[in-house]
């Protein structure tokens, strides 16, 4: 947590590639078990809906290079859309993105205590939703 490492805090979501177009996501809600499909681009619009892509180094009350935001792809295809994509957010704002847009590397899980962090109260101990639908603002800090 003290952000010296040069790592992000990030999320590793797990995908089924598609003969169509190599970018369904296959959204797992359990830990490795089948879930929903959706497209690529729902998922960068999803993404781009719950972060402020102009903050440096930060979400909401997080800050340090660690809680910068982030779009690591598998392939040129996911980054040609997530760039398209990040593009069309430009237009809403005035100051620039500066969300990562970078390939994939080494992803390290979080140590257990901090797997569903939220959900079993974070650092104050209240607890926070994660169902599905789900848009409350995400509290880190109580």
């Amino acid at each position: 947590c003290a952000g010296n490492t040069g790592h992000a805090e990030a999320v590793c979501v797990y995908y089924q590639d598609s003969d169509s177009q190599g970018v369904d996501v296959t959204i797992d809600t359990e830990n490795g078990g089948e879930g929903e499909q959706c497209s690529y681009e729902t998922l960068l619009e999803v993404f781009c809906d719950r972060i402020d892509p102009t903050m440096r180094d930060g979400q909401g009350k997080d800050r340090g290079r660690h809680y910068r935001t982030g779009i690591y792809t598998h392939s040129n295809a996911q980054e040609t859309l997530a760039r398209n994509k990040l593009g069309l957010e430009q237009t809403k704002y005035s100051n620039p993105i500066v969300t990562e847009l970078e390939p994939v590397r080494l992803f390290w899980p979080a140590e257990i205590y901090h797997q569903q962090y939220l959900e079993k109260g974070g650092r104050f101990g209240v607890k926070q939703s994660a169902e599905k639908g789900n848009s409350d603002e995400i509290n880190c800090y109580g």
